[in-house]
């Protein structure tokens, strides 16, 4: 993958820059303050519009929980972006929504960490990548 730059805004999101594409917005629901509450059991819809600088024939999404600065694959319903709202393939200078779902199991540990969510390409270079921080609680 390549190299990021780090984007922070001032809700807590971290954007993530990417040389193929670029994020207009983020929404995690519901999620009112930083960081975010995630309660075990429930589900938590993302909603990410961005626009693709590439043509890509697919997308997948990988989710990870950050701890002590170690990714932990975090598996999630539908990886494949072309089921999510994105309407495949991407095209060069498009807007896309990409939508899913963050469910959280019962069995999760009560944990502070970061959520970071990442788009792939068909060539397995990043669309886009955000982080936000969680708290999974009971």
């Amino acid at each position: 993958m390549p190299l990021a730059t780090y984007h922070v805004a001032l809700d807590g999101l971290t954007k993530l820059s990417s040389k193929d594409g670029n994020i207009q917005e983020v929404n995690v629901t519901p999620c009112p303050t930083q960081p975010c509450q995630l309660h075990k059991g429930g589900s938590y819809s993302i909603n990410v519009t961005f626009s693709s600088k590439i043509e890509s024939k697919g997308s997948k999404a990988k989710v990870y929980g950050e701890m002590l600065h170690v990714d932990i694959p975090f598996p999630i319903p539908e990886p494949d972006g072309c089921k999510s709202g994105i309407q495949c393939p991407i095209e060069t200078g498009h807007s896309y929504s990409y939508l899913n779902k963050l469910p959280i199991k019962s069995e999760y540990p009560s944990i502070k960490l970061i959520v970071k969510w990442v788009l792939l390409d068909d060539q397995e270079d990043m669309l886009f990548c955000w982080k936000i921080p969680v708290q999974i609680t009971s």
